[in-house]
């Protein structure tokens, strides 16, 4: 297992919003930490708590977007996988998608 005072050797990098990206680390600055700081503790802290290490609500519309992406496109590879074809209206109201 991989300590947290082990070399630090590899590079991530993501895309923010700048506006984001000043704000948080206005946030971190105050407690005396880096951006790449704080995002190191967040990864260890994951790690330590097996997954996102806060509870995510349905309030947090980054999450909701990416689950309702991670849904889409589980059932579109389910589609393709079953060679069924279904019109847009049954496709809509399989995602629970109302117009």
């Amino acid at each position: 297992m991989e300590h947290a005072n082990t070399n630090k050797t590899d590079t991530f990098r993501f895309r923010i919003n700048p506006e984001l990206k000043e704000k948080v680390e206005d946030v971190y600055q105050k407690s005396g930490l880096t951006l790449t700081q704080a995002i190191n503790i967040f990864i260890n802290q994951s790690i330590n708590a097996g997954g996102l290490p806060f509870p995510v609500t349905e309030s947090n519309g980054e999450y909701m977007k990416a689950q309702a992406m991670k849904k889409l496109l589980a059932e579109l590879e389910a589609g393709k996988q079953s060679g069924d074809i279904i019109d847009e209206a049954d496709a809509l109201k399989m995602l629970g998608v109302e117009l």
